[in-house]
């Protein structure tokens, strides 16, 4: 390798482009086989991937709180700009020889094959995926070093000297762009959106009972009763959403059974598939936060699914690994309990699952916030106990089993809103699922904060108890600035807490408060 003399050196902005443009080819190579070893062989989902995995748990909870469902949109720019950063500063440090540059690049694509092979979802041959990563990045940093050394004018570029570098980086940037297209072409052959429009439409045997007239009070403010599917929440760890066929999507079945089932997306189809209304929640919702949705979901029933397996004693959980190797443990009696009715769901809201919801297949099972209950993409459930596997989760300290918690919250009035004194309406939502909520209390507090008098709201028409609830009331409210809080009560007869406390270990709870100001 060259070294240039102390007075010879690469102008600042070459030496950053050829950093630049050497990241350019190393990410687009990656990308390229990584589309036929796995898409989360790429170096940056791979690296991304296992910071996710890595990052405590109340760091994870900060970013859903900050960011909410664009917290990997967060993580993927942050590594953009260290990454640029990274390019920029290894070409400026290779001003003089191309050494420390190569450094940098060989630790980078170090970290990228090891963050390889730590990934659950992939196997030996993705680390070719990074391995190309480095060497593309290497003789591309190596090759561009060369042809932007001065010839003879030190610190400068002789005219034929800047027009072959300008040449060579014109190439590098055409075939990273190339590249990186025919990876994302090549990958998007396994189409997954072309195999779910080509599932058509479902048939159901066992169709959920009509929506009844009166079950949301939408035009007041709250949602509507069941979510769309594209305002659906989506709280996981993928960071690239895992896009797998139905034609070669399984299940398997296995460890405490009787016989071990394997399923393909044809075999669940052609079973009578029922249809529930259910609504899910996740337990990184704060109080009065927007986790918290309701769809009619199709599928099998998982009890059918387990008896035909036939669950040995001893059995506790389920623990159900995703396409991308995300694992969930849930109670094998709550899958069995009849009154929740679990599906193994291939549809939602009338049609195939939309793909970052699950397609081809997920779990869904009523009652239990999503991190123990609703594992999308699954593709293998081992019967098993709880002493003998730790899920995803339950190794980061959060509950083993987590029920939802009775909840309420209020959509309307916004939060600092200002309103016309008077008839002011408080509207919002209250769920108690595998329980159901028979009551929903508001309180205003007055202008001194000072509280006054809980009283009941109206309901909406009741569904299902797997199901939110709506509710609304009429309050006269004089000028000044006043606080409305809500609590739900269940079937049961809990009054929902007051006490506030955190997500972790088991879901948050404390009563929903807004503050306003009428005038």
């Amino acid at each position: 390798m060259t070294d240039l003399g102390d007075d010879a050196r690469l102008p600042a902005r070459t030496a950053a482009l050829v950093g630049v443009l050497a990241l350019a080819a190393a990410l687009a190579a990656g990308h390229l086989v990584a589309a036929f070893v796995g898409a989360g062989a790429s170096p940056v989902v791979a690296v991304g991937a296992t910071a996710i995995d890595l990052t405590p748990a109340w760091l994870k909870d900060f970013a859903v709180s900050a960011f909410g469902t664009y917290d990997k949109l967060v993580l993927l720019l942050g590594m953009a700009v260290v990454l640029l950063l990274a390019a920029i500063g290894a070409g400026l440090l290779s001003r003089r020889s191309p050494t420390p540059g190569l450094v940098v690049i060989t630790v980078l694509g170090a970290l990228a094959v090891a963050a390889v092979f730590t990934r659950p979802d992939l196997g030996q041959l993705a680390a070719l995926a990074p391995l190309a990563s480095l060497v593309a990045g290497a003789l591309t940093f190596r090759a561009l070093h060369r042809r932007a050394q001065p010839a003879t004018d030190p610190g400068t570029l002789e005219p034929t000297d800047r027009r072959g570098f300008l040449i060579g980086a014109g190439g590098v940037a055409a075939g990273a762009g190339l590249a990186g297209l025919a990876g994302q072409w090549i990958g998007g052959g396994r189409d997954a959106a072309g195999s779910r429009a080509a599932v058509g439409d479902l048939a159901v045997a066992d169709p959920a009972p009509a929506i009844p007239p009166g079950a949301d009070f939408a035009d007041l403010g709250t949602p509507t009763f069941l979510t769309p599917n594209d305002r659906f929440y989506r709280i996981d760890t993928a960071l690239v959403v895992p896009r797998v066929r139905a034609e070669d999507w399984t299940l398997r079945i296995s460890g405490m059974v009787d016989r071990e089932l394997t399923l393909d997306y044809a075999a669940i189809r052609a079973r009578p598939l029922v249809e529930r209304t259910i609504t899910m929640a996740c337990v990184s919702n704060d109080v009065g936060g927007p986790y918290v949705s309701t769809a009619n979901f199709l599928g099998v029933p998982l009890a059918d699914l387990l008896r035909e397996a036939g669950v040995r004693p001893g059995a506790e959980q389920l623990l159900s690994t995703s396409e991308d190797g995300w694992t969930c443990g849930t109670p094998v009696d709550a899958v069995l309990d009849p009154a929740r009715g679990a599906l193994l769901a291939i549809g939602m809201n009338g049609e195939p699952l939309p793909l970052e919801h699950g397609f081809p297949a997920r779990m869904v099972v009523p009652g239990l916030y999503g991190y123990v209950s609703a594992t999308k993409w699954v593709r293998d459930i081992e019967v098993t106990t709880w002493a003998a596997r730790d899920a995803y989760w339950l190794s980061r300290g959060w509950a083993e089993r987590a029920p939802v918690k009775t909840q309420s919250r209020i959509d309307t009035p916004d939060g600092s809103a200002t309103l016309p004194a008077g008839r002011v309406t408080v509207a919002g939502v209250a769920w108690a699922p595998t329980i159901g909520i028979t009551g929903v209390e508001i309180r205003l507090d007055r202008h001194s904060h000072e509280p006054g008098p809980w009283q009941p709201a109206e309901l909406a028409a009741a569904v299902h108890e797997n199901t939110w609830r709506m509710w609304r009331a009429e309050l006269d409210v004089p000028p000044g600035r006043h606080r409305v809080a809500c609590r739900a009560v269940d079937a049961t007869g809990y009054t929902q807490t007051g006490e506030r406390s955190s997500p972790a270990p088991d879901g948050a709870t404390g009563w929903h408060t807004v503050t306003f100001t009428t005038e």
